[in-house]
């Protein structure tokens, strides 16, 4: 482990206009470990090109979207020093973006999709690069897709950690002791060099994953809050930021919902034992929640995150009493299509299961299919509406009164399904999306407040 290594990571407000990056490399300036930089796009870019690829639009609407994403990027390089070369490979990325977003084929052509959708981290990587120099710290743009190597799952690919460290080892290490090397997060490339993307929030993942190739001490993770709260503090006031979090708290937070971590993030951080920290770029000073194997305090109580627009699967046969094979099939399905699911629940005909199915994704695509397979051989039930709460903490299952003190605080809602006991970290339940934000609130006073 390289225990004189840092790598950063910006997300989308970090990076959202000129006094934004400003703040970001001072940041930098402070810390000459960190040689490594992950920026995701600026804030707004990523939802103007997912409209782009996803929705009907006209050849005036594509423009008015190409004229807004250039605004936000121009709004940032009009306060930088005159560079012919970075204005032209600006003006070279804008014109790239208009001629994919007019091709007929775009919302159907996955390949063409990921060119699109990596082209917010191309324009903010490039324009951060400078930022830093203006800030007295030397840096360059370094393009991700030659280390970052992965499947051609494109919406959703996975890394091939062993290529990762090679690339890295031989193109990326190199460079960092002479500059700073700012690079794009999300975006990775095939076999065949054609560009894939992991996933919405895959910028933290990119930055772990290097921070696992380079064998860095510290993943620092920059965002808009002061590290992990004990419940998103949107939807309650009370809500505080945790000074540590165990790798294994953090994942279950990540998976369950708590945007501010990438659930993918913790799994090269738990591997190499590097730390995480999640800080806020706006308010450093303030300092944010670390990361480690091993927290001092373990508490049964943690923190409580909440995940929208889950979709409840019920598949029902009458032969599953003497079908024994019947769950096998279900789940066979479920795995081809490379789906998780977080919750289930079993009766003697039937068989209830949750899934994630934000809009406009790979996964929602995937679920339509899925649901469509498991209806040739069993009656399906798909019934909308809901969200997932979780409470993340410690030695849940082996502690008394637990449980019982969660479920006393939501005894005024309907609970449609129950997870509990299938691991010591958290205790899940579905509840109609209209009284998630309530039922957060109750939770958090009963167990924080």
């Amino acid at each position: 482990m390289n225990s004189a290594l840092t790598i950063a990571k910006f997300g989308g407000t970090s990076v959202a206009n000129y006094q934004a990056m400003s703040a970001c490399a001072s940041i930098i300036a402070q810390q000459n470990d960190t040689r490594v930089v992950v920026v995701s796009a600026s804030a707004g870019v990523t939802n103007h090109l997912v409209s782009l690829c996803h929705d009907e639009l006209n050849a005036e609407q594509i423009d008015n979207i190409i004229a807004q994403i250039s605004t936000i990027q121009y709004a940032i390089e009009k306060h930088l020093p005159e560079n012919t070369t970075r204005t032209d490979t600006l003006k070279g990325l804008i014109d790239e973006l208009t001629l994919l977003a007019k091709q007929p084929s775009l919302r159907t052509n996955d390949m063409l999709k990921e060119q699109v959708l990596s082209m917010g981290e191309r324009m903010s990587s490039l324009l951060f690069a400078d930022v830093l120099n203006v800030h007295g710290v030397e840096a360059e743009v370094f393009d991700v897709k030659q280390v970052m190597r992965t499947d051609s799952n494109f919406g959703a690919a996975s890394p091939d950690l062993a290529q990762i460290a090679a690339l890295s080892t031989t193109h990326l290490a190199p460079r960092i002791q002479a500059k700073v090397q700012v690079t794009q997060g999300f975006v990775g490339a095939d076999e065949q060099g054609r560009t894939t993307t992991l996933g919405r929030g895959g910028s933290d993942f990119t930055a772990a994953l290097l921070a696992e190739a380079l064998g860095a001490q510290l993943c620092q993770i920059w965002t808009d809050v002061i590290g992990v709260y004990t419940t998103d503090p949107r939807i309650t006031d009370k809500a505080r930021p945790l000074p540590e979090l165990s790798f294994e708290e953090a994942a279950e937070m990540a998976t369950f919902g708590a945007k501010v971590l990438h659930p993918a993030t913790m799994e090269p951080a738990l591997r190499q034992d590097i730390k995480v920290f999640v800080g806020s770029s706006k308010e450093p000073e303030k300092g944010g929640t670390i990361i480690v194997r091993d927290c001092e305090v373990e508490p049964p109580y943690r923190a409580i995150t909440r995940r929208k627009e889950q979709v409840m699967v019920t598949v029902k046969t009458p032969k599953m009493m003497y079908a024994q094979g019947f769950l096998a099939k279900v789940f066979e399905i479920i795995a081809k299509h490379e789906l998780s699911v977080d919750l289930v629940t079993t009766s003697e005909i039937s068989v209830s299961f949750t899934l994630d199915n934000p809009p406009n994704s790979v996964a929602e695509r995937l679920n339509r299919v899925t649901i469509e397979e498991l209806q040739d051989i069993c009656d399906v039930t798909v019934e909308r509406g809901f969200d997932l709460i979780t409470v993340v903490g410690n030695h849940m299952q082996t502690s008394v009164g637990v449980s019982s003190k969660i479920l006393s605080a939501v005894t005024d809602y309907q609970l449609r399904m129950i997870c509990f006991g299938a691991n010591p970290h958290n205790m899940s339940f579905l509840v109609q999306e209209q009284h998630s934000a309530d039922i957060v609130k109750q939770l958090h006073s009963v167990l924080f407040e």
